[in-house]
């Protein structure tokens, strides 16, 4: 991980994804993420779902440019741990994006119900980081951003739409189930429904987990979270 020590801003995401399930129904097309421990109160949300199975090559970490993997990722003991700092490049030299490690999920969709799971850890003192996404839609660049903000889980940016309250310092399992016929999200925290929202359209979608630098709400210089993995 990184040195805590260092001048710089630091945003980190230790992530935790023994939790990352993708699952495909015939049924209810869908997406979720393979668990090695699933919690009962979540159990219920992936039932009717067929895992998809996911090879290592298929968890793509993106990160700044200009740095070595090693400096920004690891992976060890069942946890991916991301971190980025504030004056970290984007991921290449043309992305107009802003600081990020996160992994990118390479399994394309373009219809049915897909669904993602994973367990998240947020240290406290986090705030102003991206955790998850649903990337690709017509009218923004993401169907879905989950973001912390002093112990909170919401909506994009937005305050007024809360998932969680209290996310610091706790494993916290969230499914989001994306219908993209129907065009909508439906987040799950600890296995209650927390989020309805509508989808923004879009051709080609694909989940995203880890840390992506947010600049509102007075952030934290340090930012962290786990996602466990298989």
């Amino acid at each position: 991980m990184a040195a805590s020590s260092t001048s710089r801003s630091l945003l980190l995401l230790a992530a935790a994804a023994a939790a990352i399930i993708l699952a495909l129904s015939s049924s209810l097309p869908c997406a979720a993420a393979k668990s090695g421990r699933r919690s009962p109160s979540s159990a219920h949300l992936t039932a009717g779902f067929t895992r998809v199975k996911l090879a290592e090559s298929q968890f793509v970490v993106q990160k700044p440019y200009d740095v070595p993997l090693r400096e920004r990722y690891e992976q060890s003991g069942g946890v991916r741990r991301m971190w980025v700092f504030a004056s970290d490049k984007p991921i290449s030299s043309s992305h107009p994006g802003g600081a990020r490690t996160e992994i990118k999920v390479n399994k394309i969709y373009s219809s049915g119900v897909w669904q993602f799971e994973g367990d998240m850890f947020v240290p406290s003192g986090t705030s102003g980081a991206s955790v998850m996404q649903i990337f690709g839609a017509a009218t923004h660049a993401t169907t879905l951003m989950l973001h912390v903000y002093g112990g909170r889980l919401t909506y994009y940016h937005q305050l007024t739409k809360v998932l969680a309250e209290h996310v610091y310092d706790r494993w916290v399992r969230l499914n989001v189930v994306h219908d993209v016929a129907r065009g909508n999200v439906t987040a799950f925290v600890d296995g209650e429904r927390k989020l309805s929202a509508a989808g923004h359209g879009g051709k080609e979608h694909y989940f995203k987990f880890g840390v992506y630098k947010q600049s509102r709400h007075q952030p934290s210089r340090r930012r962290l979270v786990r996602y466990l993995y298989v």
